[in-house]
């Protein structure tokens, strides 16, 4: 597909979204590059969506020159949401400040408080979100759908960046002047939290990049949409 038919497809389904929606929809962005073509579309093409992003209070350095980076581009007010004091406290105490290194069930804790539950708290109210997912991702992608049912946050979800490949997300940084991360010009393809995120060689899957110590059939997601994978599964809100 073209770049500019995917655009085009990506601002449909983004009007789609905010026109059925209106003020109860939202984009929580990770600020990764498709994030930000989404971004800059959204801003240039689909004004009226409200956008934030999560601080997990591990982000690299690069990220929050980011997020300021994006609010001075394009002259708007990203919402920031934090994890739960008390809950990191908790965690920290109970467990080390680098207990995600020891099991994937720390893992899924820490990023469960430090990321999950504020992601819950900012749907809340809403009645759909926006997601910058992608099939080429990773295989579990493969089969999302542009618009889906999230059976755990019990909202609509919109994927509207499914079909673009990371050349063409690259092409669209470049052609429109659009900021990035300045990691990704390290070889950083996927970027979370600095101490789960490292720098990939040639050839490696783009998700080798986080939480690299586990064990390769370990499923690599965070929780924000592993859960609505596997809905039904018995997942606890600490285990996502």
């Amino acid at each position: 597909m073209s770049t500019s038919a995917l655009i085009e497809s990506t601002v449909a389904l983004l009007r789609q979204a905010r026109d059925k929606h209106g003020d109860r929809l939202i984009y929580p962005c990770a600020l990764g590059s498709e994030g930000m073509v989404q971004i800059d579309l959204i801003c240039k093409q689909v004004p009226g969506i409200r956008m934030m992003t999560l601080d997990t209070g591990r982000l690299p350095q690069a990220t929050y020159e980011l997020m300021q980076e994006v609010r001075e581009h394009y002259g708007i007010d990203l919402e920031i949401m934090f994890p739960d004091q008390d809950e990191v406290e908790a965690m920290v105490r109970k467990h080390g400040v680098n207990l995600f290194y020891h099991s994937v069930e720390n893992r899924k804790l820490c990023c469960g408080i430090r990321k999950v539950h504020p992601l819950k708290r900012a749907l809340t109210g809403m009645e759909a979100w926006i997601t910058g997912r992608r099939r080429d991702q990773a295989e579990n992608r493969a089969v999302v759908q542009p618009v889906e049912n999230d059976p755990v946050f019990g909202l609509m979800k919109y994927n509207p960046m499914l079909d673009w490949t990371e050349s063409d997300i690259w092409t669209y940084i470049r052609e429109h002047d659009v900021p990035y991360n300045r990691l990704h010009d390290e070889h950083y393809v996927s970027i979370g939290c600095e101490c789960c995120t490292r720098a990939i060689t040639a050839g490696e899957d783009p998700r080798a990049g986080r939480w690299w110590w586990e064990s390769e059939d370990t499923l690599a997601e965070c929780g924000l949409h592993v859960s609505s994978l596997h809905a039904g599964e018995g997942e606890s809100g600490e285990g996502i």
